[in-house]
């Protein structure tokens, strides 16, 4: 069975078809989901379908893209809200947080400077908490690492992780996954590709970021949490091993990642 660690299925390209879209997952083998918030006016939203769907949990956090329109008071509300869903079951991480130096607006210094208070806040709320954390690592490896140094939440997920051998082996030092996905399907995408294949495999967990990231074989169409078995076969053949190798480990690395999901899976 597999977990898709990272999915959107909150997201406007689902629509009303999100909890069929899961089902559907759920029948291909992908037994959770883990569906992230983006900002304080989707908290609900992400709650409810996870509690809509048997193989759905959810995480909060505010993300950088949405920042710029983010209120301190929101960082307030995040909080309250975490401190409420402890009791949730369904209820597993603090994310997507993070930053992002790829899009030009958020790499302007006021927003830069405010996308690194927002996840240091964020950071802080997940160490309190004792809550691992999704984190956006854009163009901003470095900076991201630096923030886990001087605030460490009990680990969690590079989400998408694009860098270099040397800031995977960072985050993994700081007790960090790194999440690996559609990207790594294209022949072209080599340094992905690499370290996916050479990369401790108990410290990699998978993902679909759906609907954004779709892998090869359906780009440029919306990916689907439904692709998650075949991303993990595409993961089992650049290793040269066996899909329920791939299946068995990625399991443990995602409960590891994500304790809280232990007890769902039960």
């Amino acid at each position: 069975m597999w977990i898709d660690t990272h999915c959107h299925l909150d997201a406007h390209e689902f629509g009303a078809q999100a909890l069929d879209v899961a089902a559907r997952a759920g029948g291909l083998g992908v037994s959770m989901i883990v569906i992230p918030a983006v900002e304080r006016g989707n908290f609900k939203a992400v709650a409810d379908l996870a509690h809509g769907a048997p193989n759905a949990s959810y995480a909060l956090g505010i993300h950088p893209i949405c920042v710029p329109q983010a209120q301190d008071e929101d960082l307030l509300a995040l909080r309250a809200a975490v401190e409420r869903a402890m009791s949730d079951p369904r209820f597993v991480a603090i994310g997507e947080i993070g930053l992002d130096f790829f899009i030009p607006l958020l790499c302007e210094p006021a927003m830069r400077e405010k996308q690194e208070r927002f996840f240091r806040e964020q950071l802080r709320i997940a160490r309190d908490f004792g809550l691992p954390v999704l984190t956006h690592v854009r163009r901003s490896q470095d900076q991201v690492l630096k923030h886990l140094r001087q605030v460490t939440p009990p680990g969690g997920i590079a989400h998408a992780f694009n860098g270099s051998e040397q800031q995977a082996n960072t985050f993994i030092k700081l007790g960090m996954h790194l999440g690996f996905g559609g990207a790594m399907t294209f022949t072209r995408a080599l340094q992905i590709r690499r370290l996916a294949s050479t990369l401790p495999l108990d410290r990699i967990v998978l993902e679909t970021d759906a609907p954004d990231i779709s892998p090869a074989w359906i780009h440029p169409a919306r990916n689907s949490p439904e692709q998650l078995p075949a991303i993990g076969a595409a993961l089992a053949g650049l290793r040269g091993i066996g899909e329920p190798e791939v299946c068995t480990a990625a399991w443990r690395s995602s409960i590891e990642a994500i304790p809280r999901l232990a007890a769902l899976l039960a």
